[in-house]
């Protein structure tokens, strides 16, 4: 029995057909957890995520992000983010049991460590490998954090400077050894400190996700222009790494100020396009086809549409592209930065 979001009803009100349904597209980024209060889906498992997925686009596979869902509760503090590994990979082994449809959920697998304990990080990453069951991939340790009190830093506050510290690059060190990648959750400032990284460590791939958080809130809200002028010029430096890749979506969120959710109707696919299409386009422009893929965020970016009106705009913007290009968005750049 699906557990509906709180704003279920609002989403309800703007229906699209899925755009382009045979089109394969492989998921790169979304959640899986239980007992999350604090966000419009509570509750995001299986059966969840069974009812987006298959609401009409042809979703082949995802990849899990971290969430801070199912640590241990007991056990080596360093350890206990194994927990989540082992949670997802049982959802992971349900989906490919093929009982629950053709989508393979969580074919992929990104967990977390505390990389600021640095050389014990190395026996934390063999802990999540092993408890991946052949799908763990990488890790992410979030570095969102901003001086301003009306903007919310990430659940484990990380501390300012935070890819740059020594501790943290001691750790950092054993991803590329190991063939894990590393995701860039940061606050757009901060894409800088992802370039310095992505710099000292070509042989490690870092995807950066969400476009590297334009913020639009509190001191951002009436900056809107400065910030994408901002972002460009950080964005157009990290694009020279090549060991970077970016993902395509996760603008949909309260921290990004477009205020969907603020509305007595949610954004059809077209409204929403239009909205975040520079930034979309400017990325897609300086990394490449090859080097971008469309991410969901689900369910955290539902609090502003639907999974389908979601997939929709994306695929408006592409209405032109050709299909190898669409190919490398949709699907392959994906499968090939996860290894799936």
């Amino acid at each position: 029995m699906v557990a509906h979001s709180k704003n279920h009803l609002w989403l309800q009100q703007v229906q699209e057909p899925a755009l382009e349904p045979d089109l394969p597209i492989c998921d790169p980024h979304h959640h899986l957890w239980d007992g999350v209060t604090a966000r419009v889906q509570p509750r995001y498992l299986m059966d969840e995520i069974s009812d987006d997925v298959y609401g009409g686009h042809n979703i082949v596979a995802t990849v899990f992000i971290e969430c801070g869902a199912m640590f241990r509760q007991h056990g080596p503090v360093a350890c206990r983010p194994v927990g989540e590994t082992e949670f997802v990979n049982g959802i992971a082994a349900m989906s490919a049991s093929g009982n629950y449809g053709k989508t393979k959920i969580a074919a992929g697998i990104v967990g977390t460590v505390d990389l600021k304990l640095g050389d014990i990080s190395g026996a934390v990453l063999d802990a999540h490998i092993a408890a991946g069951g052949g799908r763990f991939r990488g890790i992410r340790l979030a570095a969102s954090t901003d001086d301003s009190a009306e903007v919310i830093n990430h659940r484990t506050n990380p501390p300012k400077g935070l890819l740059l510290r020594d501790d943290f690059r001691d750790g950092f060190k054993h991803l590329g050894p190991r063939q894990m990648s590393f995701e860039a959750w940061c606050y757009h400032h901060q894409i800088p400190e992802v370039t310095d990284l992505a710099r000292a460590f070509p042989e490690t791939t870092i995807v950066l996700d969400h476009f590297g958080g334009p913020l639009g809130i509190g001191p951002y809200a009436q900056r809107k222009n400065e910030v994408f002028e901002e972002w460009k010029g950080y964005i157009d430096e990290l694009a020279t790494c090549s060991n970077v890749v970016a993902k395509l979506g996760g603008l949909n969120m309260d921290v990004n100020g477009f205020g969907w959710e603020h509305r007595d109707t949610p954004p059809g696919s077209a409204e929403l396009m239009q909205a975040t299409r520079h930034y979309f386009e400017h990325t897609i422009e300086r990394f490449g086809v090859d080097r971008c893929m469309f991410e969901s965020n689900f369910p955290v970016d539902k609090m502003s549409c639907s999974f389908t009106v979601l997939w929709n705009s994306f695929k408006l913007l592409t209405k032109d592209f050709s299909e190898a290009e669409k190919a490398a968005l949709y699907h392959d750049t994906a499968m090939r930065v996860y290894r799936l």
